[in-house]
This record gives C-alpha cells, structure tokens and sequence, in this order.
C-alpha cells in the first residue's frame, strides 16, 4: 500500500493496480475515474471486503471493487431498495399505514405494515405498484445518515406513531444505527426515511423491473402474542427479462403446488377435526409411500442395516438425559400419563441408543447400523405449516449407526452413497452444507473440533465440493445437510448427516476394545429422504403429479371402446393385476374419449385402449402420458416392456 501524497490518496483494484484520487474521494469518483459507463453503471461497491454504497468515502490504501448489475451481489441490494420504495408507496397510498420490517428472501422480499382501517386486498396491488412507478420516476436519491441523537429519533418515531420502528431503534441503539433518507435529486429535499443497515442503490432511477406478488398476514417478529400485520411479498431484478421468466416459473410451481395437486389427484388432506399439520394419506398417495418404503427397507438390508422400531411416547426422563427438554422443549408435546410425565416422541435417536444399551459390544460387532422408519412430533408455529412440506406429525427414514473412531469417517462416506444412490434415482441434484457448532451446543470443544474434522475429512476423500455453514449445527453435534434442487430449480432441505460425540457420553455407552478396555463408541444419526411427508411433497412439485411409473398410484388403464370390447378389456386387466402391475379397468358406460382425457388428468402413465381391431389381432392401442399415441402393440410384448420399465425404477 501507498501512503498518502500531499491532499492524495491511493486505492488498490481487483487487478492489483493502483488509482490515485484526491482525499474525500467517493467510490463513485473512483468508477468515473475508470470510466464514465462505469460511474454511470455503478451500482455500490466492495470496500476491503466490505459491501457499502456507491457514495462511501475512500480511505487510502483501500481494495476497491466497483459493482454493477451484472455482479450477482447486487441484486439484494436491488430489492431491498425497492422495498424501500414499496413501503414509502404504500404510506402515500395509506397515511395511516406504519411500517414494521422488510427484509430480503430468497428470489425476492417482503414488508410488514400495521394499516389502521383497511385490510389489504389483490385490488390494492396496482395502486400500490402505480404509486411505486411515479416515486421511481422521481428519481429520488438514497443517502445513509448516521443517527447522532438516538433520543431525539426516538422522540421523532413516536410522534409518528412508528411504535415498530422505535422498538428496533431501542433494540439497537447499542450499536451505531443508520437511517436511510430518499430525497428528491432536483430539491434535495427529505421525503421518506426508514431506519435502515443498507448498502442501497443510489437512487430510485436504477429500478426497472419489480412485481408485487401477494398479501398475506403477519404476526409482528413472527410472535403469536403480538399483533397481526399485514405483509406484501415482491420482487425485483435488473431486467424485464429476468422479472418475467420468474413469473412465468411462479405460475409453474403454482400449477405444480403439492397442495393443489394433492385435492386433484386425491392423495392427500389436512383436516380440521384431526389437527393442523397432521397429514391424512389417501389411498393414491398409500401406493407412492409404501413404494418408497420398500425401496428404503431394501436398500438398508442390502447396505447391512437392522430395522427396528420404537413407540411413539416415553417418559420425560429419557429425554432429560439426551438434554432434549433443556435443548428442544418448545418444539415439543407433553402429557401426562398414571400421573408420570410423557412426551410424544420428537427423535427417534434415544429409543436406538437403549436397544444398543440392552447387550455387551465389542469392538468385532461394531459398527451397528439400526434404521426405522419412525413417526415423531413437533410442535411447529401454525403459521410455518405448510401442506406436508411442513407438519407437527411426520416419518422420518431415521437410523444411527454405532462405531468406534476408526471407522466413522468411512461410515459417512457409505452414507454419502446411499444418499447420492437414492436421489439420483428421482433424478434429484444436490449441493452440500457443513454445518458447525452452535451458540448453544452441548459436549467439550475438543469433541466438536474432532467432530467437524471427520465431516469434512469424508468430504474430501469423496471429493465432494460443500458450503460452510457456521454455527447451524444441532446442539449435540455437527451435520451435512443435503439441499435438493427440483425441476424448477427451486431448492430444498433433504437427507442429513448428523456426527454425535455427546449422546454416547450422557447415555454412557461402551463397547469393549481389543486391549480389553472399556471405550465410548461414536453416534451417526442420519436420514435419507429426511422425512417421508416432506421429500414425498417434494416428489409431488417435481414431478407435477405426474409420478414415473415404477411410483405412480395407478400405472395403467385398460379402456374398451363399447360394451362388446369388455370383456376383452377384463381379460388384459387380469394378466395385469397377475404380475403386480398397478391397473385399472375403465368399463364404464361413458365415451372413450371422457375416459382419456380423465386418465390424462389423473396423470396415468399408460393407457390400453381395444377395440374390434384390437381383439383380432391380439394387440391394444397405446396411449403414453409423455409420448402421446404409440399406436397398437402386441399385448405380450407391451406388458413385458411396462413391468421392465417398473422393475428397472427407470424416472
């Protein structure tokens, strides 16, 4: 680095160049010293690492990356200035209104308003968006001001009646808070301001593609105790371009919405008498769990794994010695029972560890690998559920593998192959996450340190590429977390690898050593699906109900053209059922084209449809739910092709 020459400065590009300005220099000033199409096109800036608006002061010696709209960081920057925007256009739009918080989620953002008087509907959207449009027009300029007086913004919130706003300047007061001022560019005059971190765009001009999606309520700080607010969910990007292939992706994932689907294609409900997050599985959807059953248990036999199971309830002891009522009580349910404290089960993890408990080990007979599909309960905020991608009651494909030090770091490996296996087979991409240990984690830092080392060692020697995620482990120790990417792209949590140090210790676990000593084994837990109401809704949208045949709830229907063909109909419907192929007879008294165009709609993979031609040559006309008409094929042949595309789990 350079030191300063007379009323100089110098800063250090990307490229390992220097730039000499003079003291007081902005980053702006920087990107016109550069160029005038980058000073034009400068959106903020990366200042020693540090992400920070486009008019931050330079100090000398500086590393400076100008940012555009073609760096993939400023897109967040993008949309929350445009909820900036959004909220300013609802307070023109509603007085009345107060504004609560409006962060960045994933593919857009959303903000929270206490509307006295009104209830917003669809119909306030392009109000809104129309009011949105005329600030953006205006051309109003970001400016982050530092609060020097936090009392004095306090007393100046609550004469506004912006009682959410001074909770958060009270809750951060601690700290150096900032407010960010829109200001007119001709005038220069104030008028918004929102007590704000930043960076922002630097002003309102940059905004050129955004769309307001939904209203929903709100709870403020997601607290049920508080009061409701109402929330608009948008989003924003650089381009017209990008903003409508995310909508047209939207009104794809609406049509693929597992919910939806579920009430077309009867597979599934939640209902009121039962509970919320409490998943009734109908007939259709039986046939797809119990397949992915099967294929589990068999894959877990063949990869040496015993099955076992465990009750649905214990006592509240069991669960003060694994620490889950110290760690994990407001996520559980309680009950009381012959006047002994219950709890319905929100792991299957110490019902495993007792079964190894209950006989002598050596170190010949580890490791131990025991799985069950268990069902557990978890108390979930009413608000956070969701179809059955998010429920109270629900399987997990659990198991937890004891084995000593030697052998964990293989073990995860043969984990790690089992899941690659399995995903593949729905044709499921991944990316990986390694998450280390909490704030509130439980066992010595020597264990966890030992812990992440094995994870990322069984990373390495796969090599596999994976994301640090800090400080999201459980409290008992570090885990991979598999995060699936369906058809859409969208991203979800899958299988989990969890490394356990401490369980074995608070339950005393042992197994004797060649030396004769007595040695603590290490824990695995793991599941593969994660959990069979989640992955199988997963399943649902990736599919768009429409199953691969080896999954799909009826594989094939059988459809004669008038009543004379039926029994020629039954007789093929019989040679189906007799190999175990999922069929059906559609002999009723409707027109052949009623009954295809209802098998298209139940996404039925086949259809066979006969008729006079059919039955004199021995054939079916075949109709295929990807490939449309396949004309007539020899019966025989058709079915042995169907029951090898079924054994082969071909997607």
């Amino acid at each position: 680095m350079s030191d300063k020459v007379g009323n100089m400065i110098k800063v250090i590009l990307p490229d390992g160049s220097n730039i000499e300005l003079e003291e007081n220099s902005t980053a702006a000033d920087l990107a016109g010293k550069i160029s005038e199409g980058l000073r034009r096109n400068a959106v903020a800036a990366e200042i020693n690492g540090e992400i920070v608006d486009i008019n931050t002061p330079l100090i000398n010696g500086a590393n400076v990356r100008i940012l555009t709209s073609k760096d993939p960081e400023t897109l967040g920057i993008l949309r929350h200035s445009t909820a900036h925007v959004m909220a300013q256009a609802v307070q023109r739009t509603f007085p009345q209104a107060k504004i609560a918080i409006g962060p960045n989620i994933e593919n857009g953002f959303y903000y929270d308003f206490d509307i006295p008087g009104h209830t917003l509907t669809p119909e306030d959207i392009p109000v809104i968006e129309e009011e949105m449009n005329k600030i953006i027009k205006e051309d109003q300029a970001f400016e982050r001001v530092q609060i020097k007086n936090v009392q004095e913004q306090l007393t100046d919130f609550r004469e506004k009646g912006e009682v959410y706003k001074t909770e958060l300047l009270m809750e951060y007061a601690h700290e150096t808070p900032t407010m960010y001022v829109c200001k007119t560019k001709e005038a220069g005059k104030e008028v918004w301001s929102d007590l704000c971190r930043g960076p922002h765009i630097p002003s309102t001009k940059f905004i050129k593609a955004f769309k307001l999606l939904s209203v929903a309520g709100a709870y403020w700080r997601g607290n049920e105790k508080n009061k409701m607010l109402q929330r608009i969910y948008a989003t924003a990007f650089w381009t017209k371009e990008d903003l409508k292939d995310h909508l047209d992706k939207l009104e794809e994932a609406e049509r693929r919405d597992h919910r939806k689907l579920g009430t077309q294609l009867d597979l599934f409900s939640i209902r009121e008498e039962v509970g919320a997050g409490l998943v009734l599985w109908h007939p259709n959807l039986g046939v797809v769990r119990q397949m992915l059953e099967d294929y589990w248990r068999e894959e877990h036999r063949r990869r040496g794994y015993d099955i076992v199971y465990s009750p649905h309830i214990a006592k509240s002891q069991l669960w003060d010695i694994s620490g889950h009522n110290d760690h994990f009580r407001e996520n559980m349910f309680y009950m009381e029972v012959d006047e002994q404290d219950y709890v319905l089960k929100p792991m299957n993890c110490p019902f495993h560890i007792l079964i190894y408990q209950s006989k002598r080990h050596s170190y010949r007979s580890l490791p131990l690998r025991y799985g069950e599909l268990g069902t557990v309960y978890r108390y979930e905020r009413s608000g956070a559920l969701h179809g059955m991608t998010r429920v109270r009651g629900f399987t997990q494909d659990d198991a937890h593998i004891f084995c000593t030090q030697d052998q964990f770091v293989d073990e995860i490996k043969r984990i790690i192959d089992l899941v690659d296996d399995t995903l593949k087979l729905f044709n499921l991409e991944y990316t990986i996450e390694l998450s280390t240990r909490p704030e509130g984690f439980a066992g010595s830092l020597e264990i966890w340190e030992k812990a992440e080392a094995g994870l990322k060692q069984a990373m390495e020697e796969k090599n596999l590429t994976y994301i640090i995620n800090e400080g999201d482990g459980a409290f008992y120790g570090p885990k991979l977390d598999f995060k699936l990417k369906d058809a859409l792209g969208r991203t979800w949590q899958g299988a989990t690898i969890q490394l356990d140090f401490n369980l074995p210790i608070r339950f005393d676990l042992k197994y004797t050593e060649k030396d004769g000593s007595l040695q603590t084994p290490v824990m695995i837990h793991r599941v593969v699906y994660g959990t069979l109401e989640r992955f199988i809704g997963i399943l649902i949208e990736h599919y768009g109900g429409a199953f691969p045949t080896w999954l799909a709830p009826q594989q094939v229907v059988v459809i004669p053209i008038a009543d004379r063909h039926a029994e020629y109909a039954k007789s093929i419907y019989d040679d189906l059922k007799s190999l175990d192929i999922r069929a059906e007879l559609d002999d009723r008294s409707e027109s052949m084209n009623y009954k295809i165009r209802e098998a298209q709609v139940n996404k039925v993979p086949y259809m066979m449809i006969v008729g006079d031609r059919e039955i004199t040559s021995n054939q079916a006309s075949i109709r295929s739910r990807n490939k449309g008409d396949l004309g007539s094929k020899d019966v025989k042949e058709f079915i042995d092709a169907l029951k090898q595309e079924i054994d082969s789990k071909k997607a």
